[in-house]
């Protein structure tokens, strides 16, 4: 209660000062004053535009996998240095880190979940290493995992209980391709 009060002051305070500022300026000025607070406006609105489009402008910007005839993936490295791939997964897009470090597939928790998986209700019987230390590991077996025209079922999979920015695609997945590597920053993934 005491925080919505002092958000809500806060807020009338603000609105009297810019109210009582328009009014002064919209007495000596009354063009340039409208004008500037359309202008003002449209800075505002341009701003909130930008941070609801903010996820599609930077999924346009970050190159993508291609899909060429014959099974085969071109993976362009990302400006971080790491290979990125989206896969369906359970019919859910997922954005995978390809870790080549990594033994399986690992999912953070809330890939997991997206996916229909409840992190919390799983056994976390593993371990693994990772640049943070150990983490717990829980085994899971993905229903399907697409990358454009290849799909493979009844995948072995862990959930990480860890924090993630995003899920790894590890070897285990990466070994039912017949070739791996990589040429002019690119990784190439053949079936």
């Amino acid at each position: 209660m005491g925080d919505d009060f002092g958000r809500l002051a806060y807020l009338v305070l603000l609105l009297i000062a810019v109210g009582g500022f328009l009014l002064v300026e919209l007495r000596e000025r009354p063009g340039k004053t409208l004008r500037m607070a359309a202008a003002w406006g449209m800075i505002f609105l341009g701003a909130i535009a930008l941070s609801g489009l903010w996820p599609d402008i930077r999924n346009a910007i970050i190159p993508e996998a291609r899909m060429l005839d014959g099974g085969r993936i071109e993976v362009p490295i990302g400006d971080d240095g790491h290979y990125h791939l989206t896969a369906e997964v359970n019919g859910t897009a997922i954005r995978f880190v390809i870790d080549t470090g990594a033994s399986s597939i690992a999912l953070g928790p809330r890939d997991a979940e997206r996916i229909g998986i409840d992190p919390e209700n799983l056994a976390y019987i593993g371990e693994a290493q990772t640049a943070n230390g150990t983490v717990e590991t829980a085994p899971v077996n993905l229903d399907s995992v697409t990358i454009g025209d290849i799909r493979d079922e009844s995948v072995p999979a862990v959930v990480l209980r860890a924090d993630l920015e995003q899920s790894l695609m590890g070897m285990s997945y990466l070994s039912r391709f017949a070739r791996v590597s990589i040429e002019s920053n690119r990784l190439i993934l053949e079936r």
